[in-house]
Order: structure tokens, then C-alpha cells, then sequence
């Protein structure tokens, strides 16, 4: 049975915890003007103190902090990010958003539906990828990690979870409402203010990225990426992009490289994928991994 430590203890600790000196704050008996201030709040149990605009820097550092503690102490070594839309149906839901779309929105929702093939390869790449359970230096590698909202990001975090695997969602605040989906593991269920800070966290353990078709957040978080690996700020990862109908319908990318603002070597940063075994084959010839 382990003693307890006392105070004349060489390896005590000898101040006090902030979550202690905290609690001295709300045993205090006296109640005065003084005390009940919002001026005399611990700062950092301050709230309205914590989100004034010129304690942006501190709330940002919070931000990078929190996710990167909270995954280390899970044992995550690497993840396998997945993008794409938040609107594409799953296919049990794909029939039913096309009998529900009002007749000027039947085509768009028709368009949609037809896109449920890739909640289905995103959800199969997840499963395939989790049920492969690499640990490599004691910690898990290719944790699944997406956005944490519906469609495809939802297919990710099912097919980790059907997998029987643990799975990241890193949510953002926006003004409309949004939640996790039910798939992520909820104490890797991620809350951001700062999309900034969230697509920084996306990259940080990325080891694989798969972009399914998507709208202007999935635009955003691709060519980003592309962007860091083409100017040499980060190392080349496979990249395994999704659906060569749609891209090359909505971004003519072999018109960038013939206009001369990219090089046709860029169009090699990324891989065209279809199925989900394309994209684990991918992965694995890049490391040389057992399929």
C-alpha cells in the first residue's frame, strides 16, 4: 500500500493546483462588494474575461492545445483525414431526397442522389482502413478523422465504428445549427471556433488524405492542402481524390497547368480514385504497407 505523501516530502508537490487555489475562491466566507466583482474572478475562470477580442491570441493557442493534448493522450499516431459534402444521401436516404425535392429543385436533388455511391466508398474506406488496426511505435496509426457532420464526413465515423474502432470529428461553431454525428467516439468529438485552427489539426497527424466531391469547405480543405505539399511546406502525403467526373466537370485542373499558373507536374500531388480499394492500394504502395 502506497503512503501518502506528506509535506516534508523531497518530491512533493508545493503549490498549490490551479483547480485547488480555484476551489479556495468559492469556500471563502466573506461576501463583499469586493469578492463579488467580476474584476476579482480568477482571469482564467473569467469567461467574459476569456472572450474579449484582445484575448484572441490566448483563445488560439487554447485551440491548438486542447485537440493536440486530448489525441496525444489517446494514443493517436496518425490519421487517415477524409473531406467531402455535407449534403450527398446516404444510398438508404438517396430515393427519399429525390421524392421530397420540390419540382425546381428535383434536378439538383437528383444530382445529389446520384452521389450516394461515395458515402458508400467513403464509409468502406473507413471500415477497410480501421479493420486494419496498424500500431506502429506504440500508437494507433490511420485513426480515421473527419469534419464530424453528416453525410460524408457521418460515412467516415460509421465505417470506423461498424470496424469496431475508435474515430475523430473535429466540429466548428457555426451560425446555423450543427452537431456531431452519432458515429464519432465522443472524447474525440472535437469543438472549434477557429477554422483556421481545425484545418491545422487536420494535417497535424494526416498520413493520407481522401477527398470525396464536396462544396466550398471541401474546396477549401483540398487546394490548401495541395498548396502546403506544392510549395514544399509540408512532405508529400497520398492524397486520394474522389470522383474524376466531378472535378473535372466543376475545376478544369488541367487548364491551370496548360495556362502555365501550375506545373503539370502538380496534377501528380493527388491520385484518382473510385473505389475504396483503389485508395488503401494507394496507401499501402506509399509505405510500403501489406494490402
Amino acid at each position: 500500500m502506497t503512503e501518502k505523501k506528506t509535506d516534508h516530502e523531497l518530491t512533493n508537490r508545493k503549490f498549490y493546483r490551479a483547480d485547488e487555489e480555484a476551489k479556495f475562491t468559492e469556500t471563502s466566507p466573506e461576501t463583499t462588494p469586493q469578492t463579488q466583482h467580476p474584476a476579482y474572478k480568477l482571469a482564467f475562470r473569467d469567461t467574459d474575461f476569456m472572450l474579449r477580442d484582445e484575448l484572441r491570441p490566448v483563445r488560439f493557442q487554447l485551440e491548438l492545445l486542447k485537440p493536440e493534448m486530448l489525441l496525444e493522450e489517446a494514443g493517436v499516431g496518425s490519421t487517415l483525414v477524409m473531406y467531402g459534402s455535407a449534403r450527398i444521401p446516404s444510398p438508404e436516404k438517396a430515393e427519399e431526397l429525390v421524392a421530397n425535392a420540390t419540382p425546381e429543385k428535383k434536378a439538383v436533388a437528383k444530382k445529389l442522389a446520384e452521389k450516394a455511391k461515395y458515402y458508400q466508398e467513403a464509409y468502406t474506406l473507413a471500415k477497410l482502413v480501421s479493420e486494419k488496426s496498424i500500431i506502429e511505435d506504440g500508437k494507433r496509426q490511420f485513426v480515421v478523422c473527419s469534419g464530424g457532420g453528416p453525410s460524408i464526413m457521418e460515412a467516415a465515423n460509421h465505417g470506423a465504428s461498424d470496424a469496431g474502432a475508435e474515430s475523430i470529428g473535429l466540429n466548428i461553431i457555426l451560425p446555423h445549427e450543427q452537431a456531431p454525428n452519432a458515429y464519432v467516439t465522443p472524447y474525440l468529438s472535437l469543438n472549434f471556433h477557429y477554422f483556421a485552427l481545425r484545418k491545422m489539426h487536420f494535417l497535424l497527424r494526416a498520413r493520407a488524405v481522401a477527398v470525396f466531391p464536396g462544396g466550398f469547405g471541401t474546396f477549401d480543405e483540398f487546394f490548401e492542402l495541395l498548396t502546403l505539399i506544392q510549395t514544399g511546406k509540408m512532405k508529400p502525403i497520398p492524397i486520394m481524390l474522389f470522383g474524376k467526373d466531378f472535378w473535372n466537370r466543376v475545376v478544369d485542373l488541367e487548364a491551370l497547368a496548360d495556362e502555365g499558373t501550375i506545373n503539370h507536374d502538380d496534377l501528380k500531388l493527388f491520385h484518382w480514385c473510385e473505389t475504396a480499394d483503389d485508395a488503401w492500394k494507394h496507401i499501402a504502395e506509399f509505405y510500403e504497407l501489406e494490402r
